[in-house]
């Protein structure tokens, strides 16, 4: 006899894609904010920016 198994899948080459790492559940949440990172570092650049700024302005409107 041969080492075949006993039930073969006929779909199982067309269900392949359900297994693929694209699809796992570490890559789904991963991937679900593509851009929070970038957002993350750009709005904390631009608060540090603000209040360098707004701590400078403040310090020449005093003189005056």
């Amino acid at each position: 006899m041969s080492n075949l198994p006993l039930y073969r899948d006929p779909w199982a080459k067309r269900d392949a894609w359900r297994r693929h790492a694209v699809f796992s559940n570490r890559a789904m949440f991963r991937n679900i904010f593509p851009g929070f990172g970038i957002a993350v570092v750009a709005f904390t650049a631009y608060v540090i920016a603000d209040n360098i700024f707004a701590d400078s302005h403040k310090q020449e409107s005093a003189h005056h």
